[in-house]
């Protein structure tokens, strides 16, 4: 395969640093693997003294697998595997660690859980806490940052300092590190071993990293005492595509690269080989609203293409209905292979209602993302608890949920019997007639609901019990915004509306939980169907047609995105979905959302403003 200029530059690049910018579909495993190539027949290079990195074992796999053909077959000894697969062969030449010493992810959340149990975390959703405590603990390692200028979101300061010492004391007693510990530890060997340092040093002479937008604090320090004193470091990435600040990825590490190594000389490569000049165009004219950023001319290989189809819905089920035809049309009427045809949301959540109507209309799909079940929110749960007992329940779990939700200050020690009888509570409370007043009122709220419908009886829940007024008192007290967890019932109303009865809901609630659950254990690459995932999940992909709904202000930018850089971190992740489209480009929003009125992302309207 011939190569072009921007490319030929990059590989036959001889000694000291390089930043090569490589642009979507502009051939960047390419460029890795026949500069590894041009380093051995070209400029002499042991392979052995090769390294190349990359951010996942399915990467590194198939980079070696393209190199291994590049070579005709011959296996050289050239090294390619993730930071934490290089770190660890570092870890145990020089502590004999084997891969029982790794904890796995399975045993961090249970070391967790122990650790909040036993300190007693107030939590909704354990699964949610669990996994942002982590997430708080790989970005403390990851920046090597001091614990007390960290602040958790998640939880008070003194919980959070104590959750992260008591985790690491674990991890010590029982001889094990996490992955964050891989990239800590090969630091502090480096810095307090010089001569093993310099043993490395001349094993990998010259290193190649891909996807070096994404890299964090400490992968970078290592990289960079692994690199002295020749420098041969040869970092290819894109600016645009650093989409996981959360993560801990520091996009401002590749954009500072050329302060850091004034020397690095500069190569873009700016063909996009893979998507139609109508997508690049578009692609080019959203994320150039980005002012950090290098600056690049986008050019497209192919011809212009078709247009990028921009279309408006009044709801998201109108939306869902016509992609569904659309897709079943594209793949009935065109041949477009369904793997071939993508939808990327902002998030996960956003996938369940057109999963439910995927199901109802037997598409096959296959998620990348599983989709959290919206009926297992504690807040559902809530909802559902309430009607068990109005059909005439009586389990203790159930009074338990809802007994103080809104608060009526009734002991939950006086719930002491399963099944539970209000009569008894009521002899608790006989000398307290407001006490009495209260349990009555719940009785008659019961009563009411045991004759609605699933719309209406939310509706009743809401604002005649006050479950409403419950839940903004609730985000105030633990800082959170109330409109978040009203969102949640506002989706169950949505979804109720399509069911007459509870038993009818129900049911269909029982299906779609089963399905999701057989979903999830499908292996994305290997099942046929749509893909389904989102703008994260989509990096590094590439299909004949994609959709992006739901481009709406406030779901893409995400609501949650406040600040300049957060901003443009959003105006990427939609820059990524739109440029895995290779022919085809389906951008869809709606006029309302909830029964209230939705705005279309301001990121289409500055992608059409040309």
């Amino acid at each position: 395969m011939q190569v072009d200029s921007s490319q030929k530059k990059a590989i036959e690049h001889d000694r000291g640093p390089m930043l090569v910018l490589a642009g979507p579909g502009s051939g960047k495993t390419l460029v890795i693997t026949r500069r590894t190539q041009w380093l051995i027949e070209k400029a002499g290079v042991a392979p052995g003294n090769i390294l190349v990195v990359t951010f996942t074992r399915a990467a590194a796999g198939e980079m070696r697998s393209r190199f291994d053909r590049l070579m005709g077959g011959r296996h050289l000894p050239v090294s390619f595997g993730t930071f934490h697969a290089v770190f660890f062969t570092i870890l145990k030449y020089a502590y004999q660690y084997k891969v029982e010493n790794i904890l796995m992810e399975n045993e961090k959340y249970d070391i967790l859980r122990d650790i909040v149990h036993r300190i007693d975390v107030e939590m909704d959703d354990e699964k949610d806490f669990l996994m942002n405590i982590a997430g708080d603990i790989s970005r403390v390692k990851g920046d090597m940052m001091s614990l007390e200028h960290f602040y958790s979101v998640n939880c008070s300061k003194d919980v959070f300092d104590e959750i992260y010492h008591e985790y690491n004391k674990k991890l010590k007693r029982m001889r094990r590190i996490d992955y964050d510990d891989m990239l800590l530890q090969t630091w502090h060997l480096f810095k307090e071993r010089p001569d093993i340092l310099l043993a490395w040093q001349k094993k990998y002479r010259y290193i190649l990293i891909d996807e070096f937008q994404d890299i964090n604090r400490i992968q970078y320090e290592v990289i960079r005492l692994l690199a002295k004193p020749e420098n041969n470091l040869f970092v290819v990435g894109d600016d645009d595509q650093s989409i996981y600040r959360f993560r801990g990825a520091k996009p401002e590490i590749l954009l500072g690269f050329t302060k850091d190594y004034p020397e690095a000389k500069l190569t873009i490569l700016n063909k996009n080989y893979r998507s139609t000049g109508a997508i690049v165009n578009r692609a080019a004219q959203l994320i150039d609203h980005n002012e950090q950023r290098y600056k690049k001319d986008f050019k497209a290989f192919r011809e212009k293409g078709e247009e990028v189809l921009v279309k408006a819905f009044v709801k998201p089920a109108d939306q869902y209905l016509k992609m569904i035809r659309e897709i079943v049309g594209l793949h009935e009427k065109r041949g477009v292979p369904w793997e071939e045809i993508a939808v990327i949301f902002r998030t996960n959540l956003q996938m369940a209602g057109l999963v439910e109507q995927l199901m109802m209309y037997n598409v096959p799909f296959v998620m990348k993302d599983s989709v959290p079940n919206i009926y297992e929110h504690w807040i559902a749960k809530d909802i559902f608890s309430y009607m068990n007992l109005a059909f005439g329940g009586n389990r203790r779990e159930d009074y338990l949920r809802i007994i103080n939700r809104p608060n009526r200050y009734i002991s939950r020690a006086y719930l002491d019997e399963d099944p539970v009888n209000l009569s008894n509570l009521k002899d608790y409370y006989e000398n307290k007639e407001w006490m009495l007043e209260r349990i009555e009122q719940l009785e008659y709220d019961l009563y009411m609901l045991a004759s609605m419908g699933p719309y209406p009886a939310i509706q009743y829940i809401r604002h005649s019990i006050g479950y409403d007024a419950y839940l903004k008192e609730y985000a105030a007290y633990r800082g959170i915004k109330a409109e978040d967890l009203l969102e949640v019932l506002d989706d169950l109303m949505d979804k109720s509306h399509a069911h007459s009865t509870w038993e009818e809901w129900f049911q269909a609630i029982g299906q779609y939980s089963e399905t999701l659950k057989l979903r999830a254990r499908q292996k994305f690459e290997e099942s046929e169907g749509i893909r389904l995932l989102t703008m994260h999940g989509a990096k590094g992909l590439e299909y004949d047609v994609v959709y992006i709904p739901d481009a709406n202000g406030g779901m893409t930018p995400h609501k949650k995105a406040l600040t300049a850089s957060e901003m443009e971190e959003e105006r990427r992740m939609f820059y990524v979905a739109m440029t895995r489209a290779k022919n085809d480009l389906r951008v869809y929003f709606t006029r309302e959302r909830y029964g209230k009125q939705a705005e279309m992302s301001p990121f289409v309207g500055e992608f059409l403003a040309f």
